[in-house]
């Protein structure tokens, strides 16, 4: 039986700090940065983590060419 162990990193925070130091990138070039931190991970799982930091509103993903999409982060307004 195969024992799942929690990683010192969540997914969602190592993808937000990428972004936060490098700016908007496409989708291929996150997976490729989040996989060296993390190390193991498929696509579908990083894409199911935009999916919900996109709907919490936290990032941003659109369509620049067929089979290409761009993440970015979204610049939240500090309250007073």
């Amino acid at each position: 039986m195969a024992v799942k162990t929690w990683k010192p990193h969540p997914l969602s925070i190592v993808i937000l700090e990428l972004l936060q130091r490098k700016g908007p990138v496409t989708d291929a070039e996150l997976y490729e940065m989040v996989k060296g931190v993390v190390g193991d991970l498929d696509f579908n799982s990083l894409n199911r983590e935009l999916m919900k930091l996109e709907i919490e509103g936290m990032l941003h993903v659109s369509a620049l060419a067929r089979g290409k999409r761009r993440v970015e982060l979204l610049k939240r307004e500090a309250k007073l």
